[in-house]
Protein backbone atom coordinates (compact mmCIF):
# COMPACT_ATOMS: atom_id res chain seq x y z
CA UNK A 1 0.00 0.00 0.00
CA UNK A 2 1.36 3.41 -1.02
CA UNK A 3 -0.16 6.45 0.69
CA UNK A 4 -0.50 9.58 -1.41
CA UNK A 5 0.20 13.14 -0.28
CA UNK A 6 -2.45 15.85 -0.58
CA UNK A 7 -0.56 17.24 -3.58
CA UNK A 8 -0.51 13.83 -5.27
CA UNK A 9 -4.24 13.44 -4.68
CA UNK A 10 -4.78 16.88 -6.23
CA UNK A 11 -2.85 15.74 -9.32
CA UNK A 12 -4.94 12.56 -9.50
CA UNK A 13 -8.11 14.66 -9.21
CA UNK A 14 -6.98 16.78 -12.17
CA UNK A 15 -6.38 13.61 -14.17
CA UNK A 16 -9.67 12.13 -13.01
CA UNK A 17 -11.61 15.15 -14.28
CA UNK A 18 -10.02 14.70 -17.71
CA UNK A 19 -10.81 10.98 -17.64
CA UNK A 20 -14.44 11.69 -16.73
CA UNK A 21 -14.71 14.05 -19.72
CA UNK A 22 -13.22 11.42 -22.03
CA UNK A 23 -15.66 8.76 -20.81
CA UNK A 24 -18.59 11.18 -21.17
CA UNK A 25 -17.70 11.88 -24.81
CA UNK A 26 -17.23 8.20 -25.63
CA UNK A 27 -20.57 7.34 -23.99
CA UNK A 28 -22.30 10.04 -26.04
CA UNK A 29 -21.09 8.36 -29.25
CA UNK A 30 -22.67 4.99 -28.40
CA UNK A 31 -25.54 4.09 -30.72
CA UNK A 32 -26.90 1.09 -32.63
CA UNK A 33 -24.76 0.34 -35.68
CA UNK A 34 -21.46 1.60 -34.30
CA UNK A 35 -18.63 -0.89 -33.83
CA UNK A 36 -16.75 -1.05 -30.55
CA UNK A 37 -13.59 -0.50 -32.60
CA UNK A 38 -15.02 2.89 -33.63
CA UNK A 39 -15.32 3.81 -29.96
CA UNK A 40 -11.69 2.75 -29.52
CA UNK A 41 -10.62 5.11 -32.33
CA UNK A 42 -12.56 7.97 -30.74
CA UNK A 43 -10.96 7.24 -27.36
CA UNK A 44 -7.48 7.34 -28.89
CA UNK A 45 -8.25 10.71 -30.50
CA UNK A 46 -9.52 12.10 -27.20
CA UNK A 47 -6.50 10.85 -25.26
CA UNK A 48 -4.24 12.61 -27.78
CA UNK A 49 -6.29 15.81 -27.67
CA UNK A 50 -6.08 15.99 -23.87
CA UNK A 51 -2.32 15.30 -24.02
CA UNK A 52 -2.51 12.34 -21.65
CA UNK A 53 -1.54 8.69 -22.04
CA UNK A 54 -3.56 5.49 -21.85
CA UNK A 55 -3.22 3.35 -18.75
CA UNK A 56 -4.41 0.27 -20.62
CA UNK A 57 -2.52 0.29 -23.92
CA UNK A 58 0.40 -2.12 -23.59
CA UNK A 59 -0.49 -3.13 -20.02
CA UNK A 60 0.14 -6.89 -19.92
CA UNK A 61 0.29 -6.61 -23.74
CA UNK A 62 -3.30 -5.31 -23.92
CA UNK A 63 -3.56 -3.73 -27.40
CA UNK A 64 -6.27 -1.09 -26.81
CA UNK A 65 -7.11 1.99 -24.73
CA UNK A 66 -10.67 0.81 -23.98
CA UNK A 67 -12.30 -2.32 -22.68
CA UNK A 68 -15.71 -2.72 -24.36
CA UNK A 69 -17.63 -5.63 -22.86
CA UNK A 70 -21.10 -6.47 -24.19
CA UNK A 71 -24.00 -8.32 -22.53
CA UNK A 72 -22.55 -11.44 -20.82
CA UNK A 73 -19.00 -10.10 -21.10
CA UNK A 74 -18.06 -8.65 -17.71
CA UNK A 75 -14.78 -6.77 -18.21
CA UNK A 76 -11.61 -6.47 -20.31
CA UNK A 77 -13.17 -7.40 -23.67
CA UNK A 78 -11.20 -6.08 -26.63
CA UNK A 79 -12.79 -3.54 -29.01
CA UNK A 80 -13.57 -5.19 -32.34
CA UNK A 81 -15.62 -4.91 -35.52
CA UNK A 82 -18.65 -6.10 -33.55
CA UNK A 83 -21.61 -3.82 -34.27
CA UNK A 84 -23.68 -2.71 -31.31
CA UNK A 85 -27.42 -3.30 -31.57
CA UNK A 86 -30.53 -1.99 -29.82
CA UNK A 87 -30.67 -3.26 -26.25
CA UNK A 88 -27.02 -4.32 -25.91
CA UNK A 89 -25.59 -3.84 -22.44
CA UNK A 90 -22.24 -2.11 -23.01
CA UNK A 91 -19.54 -1.71 -20.38
CA UNK A 92 -16.82 0.87 -21.13
CA UNK A 93 -13.70 0.78 -18.95
CA UNK A 94 -10.72 3.08 -19.47
CA UNK A 95 -7.86 4.79 -17.66
CA UNK A 96 -5.29 7.50 -18.27
CA UNK A 97 -1.88 8.61 -17.01
CA UNK A 98 -1.66 12.30 -16.10
CA UNK A 99 1.54 13.70 -14.58
CA UNK A 100 2.71 10.13 -13.91
CA UNK A 101 -0.44 9.10 -12.01
CA UNK A 102 -3.15 6.71 -13.18
CA UNK A 103 -6.91 7.09 -12.81
CA UNK A 104 -9.42 4.39 -13.77
CA UNK A 105 -13.17 4.52 -14.42
CA UNK A 106 -16.00 2.50 -15.96
CA UNK A 107 -19.67 2.80 -16.83
CA UNK A 108 -22.46 0.62 -18.19
CA UNK A 109 -25.16 1.76 -20.58
CA UNK A 110 -27.92 0.34 -22.73
CA UNK A 111 -27.44 0.84 -26.47
CA UNK A 112 -30.38 2.57 -28.15
CA UNK A 113 -33.85 1.78 -26.86
CA UNK A 114 -34.54 -1.08 -24.48
CA UNK A 115 -37.72 -1.98 -22.66
CA UNK A 116 -36.17 -4.90 -20.74
CA UNK A 117 -36.64 -3.98 -17.08
CA UNK A 118 -34.03 -6.47 -15.84
CA UNK A 119 -31.28 -4.66 -17.76
CA UNK A 120 -32.40 -1.31 -16.39
CA UNK A 121 -32.57 -2.70 -12.86
CA UNK A 122 -29.12 -4.28 -13.19
CA UNK A 123 -27.60 -0.93 -14.17
CA UNK A 124 -29.36 0.94 -11.37
CA UNK A 125 -28.37 -1.60 -8.72
CA UNK A 126 -24.74 -1.74 -9.88
CA UNK A 127 -24.42 2.05 -9.88
CA UNK A 128 -26.03 2.28 -6.45
CA UNK A 129 -23.79 -0.49 -5.11
CA UNK A 130 -20.76 1.59 -6.13
CA UNK A 131 -22.20 4.52 -4.19
CA UNK A 132 -22.73 2.24 -1.17
CA UNK A 133 -19.11 1.07 -1.36
CA UNK A 134 -17.74 4.59 -1.75
CA UNK A 135 -19.69 5.74 1.32
CA UNK A 136 -17.64 3.31 3.43
CA UNK A 137 -14.28 4.52 2.06
CA UNK A 138 -13.32 6.57 5.09
CA UNK A 139 -10.57 6.37 7.72
CA UNK A 140 -11.17 3.79 10.43
CA UNK A 141 -13.30 1.57 8.26
CA UNK A 142 -11.94 -1.55 6.57
CA UNK A 143 -11.87 -3.06 3.10
CA UNK A 144 -14.42 -5.54 4.43
CA UNK A 145 -16.79 -2.66 5.14
CA UNK A 146 -16.63 -1.63 1.47
CA UNK A 147 -17.11 -5.18 0.20
CA UNK A 148 -19.94 -5.89 2.61
CA UNK A 149 -21.76 -2.69 1.65
CA UNK A 150 -21.59 -3.62 -2.04
CA UNK A 151 -22.42 -7.31 -1.64
CA UNK A 152 -25.27 -6.97 0.84
CA UNK A 153 -27.00 -4.31 -1.25
CA UNK A 154 -26.60 -6.23 -4.52
CA UNK A 155 -27.85 -9.50 -3.06
CA UNK A 156 -30.82 -7.75 -1.42
CA UNK A 157 -31.90 -6.78 -4.95
CA UNK A 158 -31.64 -10.33 -6.30
CA UNK A 159 -28.33 -10.02 -8.16
CA UNK A 160 -24.81 -11.32 -7.44
CA UNK A 161 -21.31 -9.83 -7.28
CA UNK A 162 -18.42 -11.39 -9.18
CA UNK A 163 -15.86 -12.88 -6.76
CA UNK A 164 -12.87 -13.55 -9.01
CA UNK A 165 -12.40 -9.95 -10.20
CA UNK A 166 -11.81 -7.12 -7.74
CA UNK A 167 -10.91 -3.46 -7.39
CA UNK A 168 -7.42 -2.28 -6.53
CA UNK A 169 -5.13 0.39 -5.22
CA UNK A 170 -3.98 2.90 -7.84
CA UNK A 171 -1.39 5.65 -8.20
CA UNK A 172 1.91 5.66 -10.05
CA UNK A 173 0.98 2.11 -11.08
CA UNK A 174 -2.40 1.11 -12.49
CA UNK A 175 -2.70 -1.80 -10.08
CA UNK A 176 -1.29 -1.32 -6.59
CA UNK A 177 -2.03 -2.94 -3.24
CA UNK A 178 -4.51 -3.49 -1.75
CA UNK A 179 -7.06 -5.58 -3.59
CA UNK A 180 -10.59 -4.23 -3.09
CA UNK A 181 -13.16 -7.06 -3.25
CA UNK A 182 -16.85 -6.36 -3.83
CA UNK A 183 -17.74 -8.84 -1.09
CA UNK A 184 -16.66 -9.39 2.50
CA UNK A 185 -17.44 -9.05 6.17
CA UNK A 186 -17.96 -5.72 7.90
CA UNK A 187 -15.04 -4.82 10.14
CA UNK A 188 -12.68 -7.35 8.54
CA UNK A 189 -9.64 -6.77 6.36
CA UNK A 190 -7.15 -3.94 6.03
CA UNK A 191 -7.86 -0.68 7.83
CA UNK A 192 -8.45 2.34 5.62
CA UNK A 193 -6.07 5.26 6.11
CA UNK A 194 -6.00 8.86 4.86
CA UNK A 195 -3.92 8.97 1.67
CA UNK A 196 -5.06 5.62 0.32
CA UNK A 197 -6.38 5.80 -3.24
CA UNK A 198 -8.40 2.87 -4.53
CA UNK A 199 -10.44 1.89 -7.56
CA UNK A 200 -13.81 0.60 -6.38
CA UNK A 201 -15.51 -1.33 -9.18
CA UNK A 202 -18.56 -3.52 -8.57
CA UNK A 203 -19.16 -6.14 -11.25
CA UNK A 204 -22.72 -7.39 -10.86
CA UNK A 205 -24.46 -10.25 -12.65
CA UNK A 206 -28.01 -11.49 -13.08
CA UNK A 207 -27.14 -15.14 -12.46
CA UNK A 208 -24.15 -17.06 -11.12
CA UNK A 209 -21.03 -15.10 -10.17
CA UNK A 210 -18.78 -17.73 -11.77
CA UNK A 211 -16.79 -16.56 -14.79
CA UNK A 212 -14.88 -17.86 -17.80
CA UNK A 213 -12.40 -16.43 -20.30
CA UNK A 214 -13.73 -14.66 -23.38
CA UNK A 215 -12.80 -15.99 -26.84
CA UNK A 216 -10.72 -12.83 -27.51
CA UNK A 217 -8.21 -13.99 -24.90
CA UNK A 218 -8.50 -10.82 -22.81
CA UNK A 219 -12.01 -10.52 -21.45
CA UNK A 220 -14.07 -12.40 -18.88
CA UNK A 221 -17.66 -13.58 -19.32
CA UNK A 222 -20.35 -15.01 -17.09
CA UNK A 223 -20.20 -18.79 -17.10
CA UNK A 224 -24.00 -19.13 -17.35
CA UNK A 225 -24.43 -16.43 -20.06
CA UNK A 226 -26.13 -14.11 -17.55
CA UNK A 227 -25.91 -10.37 -18.07
CA UNK A 228 -23.27 -8.25 -16.34
CA UNK A 229 -22.86 -4.58 -15.40
CA UNK A 230 -19.79 -2.69 -14.19
CA UNK A 231 -19.22 0.75 -12.68
CA UNK A 232 -15.96 2.15 -11.34
CA UNK A 233 -14.55 5.27 -9.71
CA UNK A 234 -11.08 6.12 -8.45
CA UNK A 235 -11.55 7.24 -4.85
CA UNK A 236 -9.18 8.92 -2.38
CA UNK A 237 -9.64 8.29 1.33
CA UNK A 238 -9.21 11.60 3.14
CA UNK A 239 -9.63 12.77 6.72
CA UNK A 240 -12.97 14.24 5.60
CA UNK A 241 -14.16 10.99 4.02
CA UNK A 242 -14.20 9.65 0.45
CA UNK A 243 -13.22 11.93 -2.43
CA UNK A 244 -14.26 10.71 -5.89
CA UNK A 245 -11.44 11.61 -8.28
CA UNK A 246 -13.12 10.53 -11.54
CA UNK A 247 -16.29 12.63 -11.49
Amino acid sequence: MILKSKKEIEIMKEGGVILAEILKKISAAVRPGIATHDLEELARELILSYKVKSSFLGYDDYPAVLCTSVNDEIVHALPSERMLTDGDLLKIDTGIIYKNFHTDTATTLIVGEEANQEKKDLIIVTRQSLEKGISKARPGNTLGDIGFAVQSFVESKGFNVVRDLVGHGIGRDLHEAPQVPNYGEAGKGEKLLPGMVIAIEPMVVTGSWKIKNSPDGYGFMTKDAGLAAHFEHTVAITENGPLILTS
